[in-house]
């Protein structure tokens, strides 16, 4: 019995989608002032800092998700790398990620999960930026005791949540920056927060700053699935199909028995249909027949697509590695 439903999994997973079909559509650029403004004051604010901290969402940016637009500032600044989220990330990749990292010229790697009270890599972080600080010369600023680091990354991978976490870890104090799971919340520019008082250091954070312009709508659809893009821009539809294509291929079916599904399925409309179904997600809409007009209720496709999204979001459909 258990060969044949397998055999009949098989035969279904053969059937499903390859490649995503885009249907010819680019993704909206989110580049809003704020963001220009940032990247300017970032830039000008460059002299005064000793590192760079680069955060990314672990599920998706080790590659996809840089910034090129950080490039040339990252050239002349010694510079770490810190993937945040590794809790809702399949870790299985760890390797092959810092070996490809390794080749691209990144050798300070952190992972972390700056939202969890106690994160014992986040300990790691301020000897590493030491070390990095001390194996690179200082030129205006070596007679200068303490520090100023730089925290830039897109929008939403943890920013504000790093510097909250650091600030636990180091001063036991509380929050001192907005956490928010939209794109943009932080939009100050260039707020400086202390974030250790042995050595002194502080941390400037800095609003998400995206490319001006996303090269692939593939890259664009993974910022999207990871929060951050705002959701309308692309299409809450459009993103849970992308979600469901992603998890096909990654052989995560976690999204069968979290919404009771018979079995894996590559139609969108089909899953959503059934996510509605579960949560009662139904809306009442006027239909006209030739008897006249009815109301009838049917599943709420937009919200469940929304529910969908956030689910993967949480972690609640498994640990996942979209590049």
């Amino acid at each position: 019995f258990r060969l044949t439903e397998t055999m009949k999994l098989n035969q279904a997973l053969a059937q499903f989608r390859t490649v995503f079909d885009f249907g010819g559509r680019e993704v909206a650029h989110w580049f809003p002032g704020h963001m220009a403004k940032g990247l300017k004051q970032m830039r000008a604010s460059l002299k005064s800092v000793d590192c760079i901290i680069e955060i990314h969402d672990a599920r998706h940016i080790p590659f996809s998700g840089r910034n090129p637009v950080f490039q040339e500032t990252l050239d002349v600044k010694p510079h770490m790398l810190i993937l945040n989220k590794m809790d809702l990330a399949d870790m299985s990749h760890k390797q092959a990620i810092m070996k490809t990292l390794g080749k691209n010229g990144m050798r300070n790697v952190l992972f972390t999960d700056c939202l969890k009270q106690r994160d014992d890599n986040i300990k790691k972080l301020v000897p590493m930026v030491m070390e990095i600080i001390q194996s690179s010369p200082r030129f205006n600023r070596d007679e200068n005791t303490n520090y100023c680091l730089m925290v830039i990354g897109v929008p939403n991978v943890g920013k504000s949540s790093l510097i909250n976490s650091l600030r636990r870890t180091n001063l036991k104090k509380g929050r001192a920056s907005r956490v928010g799971g939209e794109p943009g919340i932080t939009k100050a520019v260039l707020t400086k927060i202390q974030v250790c008082e042995r050595p002194v250091i502080h941390l400037l954070d800095t609003p998400g700053v995206l490319p001006p312009k996303i090269e692939s709508v593939e890259t664009g659809m993974k910022l999207a699935l990871c929060g951050t893009i705002l959701d309308h821009l692309v299409g809450e539809d459009v993103i849970a199909d992308y979600l469901l294509y992603s998890l096909n291929r990654l052989g995560k079916f976690s999204y069968v028995e979290k919404y009771d599904l018979q079995e894996p399925s590559d139609d969108i409309q089909h899953v959503l249909k059934r996510i509605a179904v579960k949560l009662g997600k139904t809306q009442r809409v006027k239909a006209i027949t030739g008897v006249g007009n009815i109301t009838v209720t049917i599943p709420n496709y937009t919200a469940a697509a929304y529910h969908f999204i956030r689910a993967f979001r949480k972690g609640e459909l498994g640990q996942v590695m979209l590049d």
